[in-house]
C-alpha cells in the first residue's frame, strides 16, 4: 500500500514521514480559492457594510492564523517556522471572492499544507461572517497553483 503515498508504511499503517536526513531549503508555496455568493452579497462585502464588520480583513487574519495551526489541524503534518504568510482576498467578478495565500521557510519540508489551510479558513471566516445574508455560498477551486524547493522542484499549474 506505500508504494507512492510517503504517509503510510509497508503494512498500511499511517505515519509521519521522517524528514530528518532531507536537506533544508528555501520553500514557498502559493494556493488559490474562491467562495462564489449572491452578488448583492458581494455587494454588501465591498461596500464593508456587512454586520459582523470588514469580511476580507478579518478573514485575511483569519487565513494567517490557519497557516500557522496547520500542524494541529492536519494529523501527519510537520510543525513548521513559517518565515512569511501573505493572504489576499479580492472581489472575483460580481458574484465571487478570490483568496490567495503564499507561505514560505526554510526547511525540510514543503509548505503546500499551510497556504491551502491559509485560503481554506479564510475562505470560511467570509461564510461565516456573511452567512446570515447568503446561505449559499460555495467555496470552490481550493488548489496548489505553485510550489518551489525541496527535492521535487518547482511545480506551477494555473
Amino acid at each position: 500500500m506505500s508504494a507512492g503515498f510517503s504517509h503510510f508504511d509497508e503494512s498500511g499503517q499511517a505515519v509521519m514521514v521522517d524528514v530528518g536526513g532531507k536537506a533544508e531549503t528555501r520553500r514557498t508555496a502559493t494556493a488559490r480559492g474562491r467562495v462564489v455568493m449572491q452578488a448583492a452579497t458581494l455587494a454588501m462585502i465591498r461596500a464593508g457594510s456587512a454586520a459582523k464588520g470588514d469580511v476580507l480583513g478579518v478573514a485575511r487574519l483569519a487565513g494567517i492564523m490557519g497557516a500557522k495551526r496547520t500542524a494541529e489541524l492536519i494529523p501527519l503534518c510537520h510543525p513548521l517556522p513559517l518565515y512569511s504568510v501573505r493572504v489576499d482576498l479580492a472581489p472575483d467578478g460580481e458574484d465571487a471572492v478570490a483568496i490567495e495565500a503564499t507561505v514560505t521557510t526554510t526547511g525540510r519540508t514543503g509548505v503546500e499544507m499551510e497556504a491551502l489551510t491559509a485560503v481554506t479558513v479564510a475562505a470560511l471566516t467570509v461564510y461565516d461572517m456573511c452567512k446570515a445574508v447568503d446561505r449559499g455560498m460555495r467555496v470552490e477551486a481550493v488548489r496548489v497553483v505553485a510550489k518551489s524547493g525541496g527535492k521535487s522542484g518547482a511545480f506551477r499549474q494555473d
